[in-house]
C-alpha cells in the first residue's frame, strides 16, 4: 500500500516518507478554487501556488508583477479547496530578498491570512537568513533552484541552467545548504537531469523536478500547460495531457451560435 493512498491529508512528514519509500511525489499549481477542487480530488500530493499566476491568471510576461496581497487572495481560494493535498505558496519577488525581517512578515502573512501550511522562496546560499528566520517561526520553507524565474532580468534568459560546472558546484552547494537549513523539499527547475539526479540522491529531503529528469523524487508543472489551455508554451519538458483551449473554444463557439441563432435557450430551458 503507498504512503500516498494511506493518509487522509499530506504532510511535509509523509512527503518525507515518499521519498525514503522511493514513491515519486505529485505536484500541480492552482489559483483558484474550482481548479483546485478538481486538482486535490485527483490525488494530487502538493498544490502550489505559484506566482505563475502573474503569467496565467493576469497575463504578465514574467513573475515579477504579483504582490503579496494577490497571492494571498489565490492562496486562500485555493486552501479552501483542498481537503487532501499540502498547498505551497510561492513568496512573491520583493517580499523576501534582501530583507529577513520583510520575509518573515511575508511568510506570516500568507499563513494567517490564506490558511496555507507552507511557502515556497527561490534562491539559496543568498536567502538562507530569510529561510532560517522563516523556519525559526515555525513555517514550513520548499526551496527552488536552478531556474528561478524572479531572476529572469539578471539571468536575460529561461534557459537551462547550471550547464557550467561552476553553477552547477554552486547549485550542489545550495541544495545542501537549505537542507541544512531545515527546508521540507526543493524544486529544482530546468537544469541537466544527471545533476539533478545527483542532486537528488545526494539529500535526504525529497526534490521536484520541472525539466530537471526523471530522477527527482517528485514532478510538478504548471496546470494550464498541462491542459492545453495555454496553447503557445512548449517546451520540452511539458507532457501536455489534455487540448483543453480547443474544447472550450469550440464549446464557446457553439454557445454564440446558439444565442444568435435563437436555438438558445429552448422551450425546455424556460420557466
Amino acid at each position: 500500500m503507498s504512503v500516498h493512498k494511506e493518509v487522509k491529508r499530506i504532510t511535509t512528514h509523509i512527503l518525507q516518507e515518499m521519498k525514503s519509500r522511493g514513491e515519486k511525489i505529485t505536484m500541480l499549481t492552482a489559483y483558484d478554487f474550482s481548479m483546485a477542487a478538481i486538482v486535490d480530488e485527483a490525488g494530487m500530493d502538493i498544490i502550489l501556488v505559484g506566482d505563475s499566476a502573474s503569467n496565467v491568471m493576469a497575463g504578465h510576461q514574467t513573475t515579477l508583477p504579483i504582490t503579496l496581497d494577490q497571492m494571498i487572495y489565490h492562496a486562500s481560494s485555493v486552501v479552501r479547496a483542498a481537503r487532501r493535498a499540502l498547498v505551497v505558496v510561492d513568496l512573491p519577488f520583493g517580499s523576501y530578498q534582501g530583507n529577513s525581517k520583510e520575509a518573515l512578515n511575508s511568510a506570516i502573512r500568507i499563513m494567517k491570512e490564506s490558511g496555507a501550511h507552507s511557502v515556497k522562496m527561490e534562491g539559496g546560499i543568498e536567502i538562507s537568513e530569510s529561510v532560517s528566520r522563516i523556519l525559526t517561526a515555525g513555517i514550513p520553507v520548499m526551496g527552488h533552484l536552478g531556474l528561478t524565474p524572479q531572476s529572469i532580468y539578471k539571468f536575460g534568459t529561461y534557459t537551462v541552467r547550471a550547464k557550467q560546472e561552476a553553477e552547477a558546484q554552486k547549485l550542489r552547494e545550495d541544495a545542501l545548504k537549505l537542507q541544512e537549513l531545515g527546508c521540507f523539499a526543493i524544486v529544482l527547475e530546468k537544469i541537466p537531469a544527471t545533476l539533478a539526479k545527483e542532486v537528488s540522491e545526494s539529500l535526504h529531503i525529497p526534490t521536484i523536478g520541472i525539466g530537471a529528469g526523471r530522477h527527482c523524487d517528485g514532478q510538478v508543472l504548471v496546470i494550464h500547460d498541462m491542459l492545453g489551455i495555454n496553447k503557445e508554451f512548449k517546451p520540452r519538458f511539458l507532457r501536455q495531457y489534455a487540448n483543453l483551449h480547443d474544447v472550450m473554444n469550440l464549446a464557446i463557439k457553439n454557445y454564440v451560435s446558439d444565442v444568435k441563432s435563437k436555438s438558445f435557450p429552448d422551450e425546455t430551458e424556460q420557466y
